[in-house]
């Protein structure tokens, strides 16, 4: 039983590897347009989450408590890395410009209820 207390930290740490989670994200930086309600805005992230969730990108929505901007929100967008997202994000730039696509419906949602001001990736450790 000894030896079971002395090994098991040593098979921890060699486990460690095989559950390590390394993501891609996807953040940007936006603010609401006057005519959107934040109710209104995650309606869109739904839809958006519906759609590409099952392909490997799922985004959330932070509202700041403490921070230089307030009035910005945070999309954090994640994938299981950024050959993942590279792809999507190729399906979404192909699709959004065409308005009869969901990705069109999408982007003309977002476009109305929210403007870009910044863009950042980060891949977590």
């Amino acid at each position: 039983m000894k030896k079971i207390f002395k090994i098991a930290p040593l098979l921890a740490m060699l486990a460690c590897p095989l559950i390590a989670k390394a993501d891609y994200l996807d953040v940007i930086e936006f603010k609401m347009k006057e005519s959107c309600t934040m109710t209104k805005y995650m309606d869109i992230v739904k839809d958006f989450n519906a759609l590409y969730g099952p392909q490997g990108y799922k985004a959330e929505i932070l509202s700041a408590t403490y921070s230089s901007n307030l009035d910005a929100q945070i999309w954090v967008g994640r994938s299981k890395d950024g050959a993942t997202f590279g792809k999507l994000y190729d399906k979404w730039l192909a699709a959004v410009a065409d308005p009869n696509t969901a990705e069109g419906k999408l982007g003309a949602r977002f476009a109305a209820c929210s403007s870009n001001v910044a863009r950042r990736s980060y891949n977590t450790r």
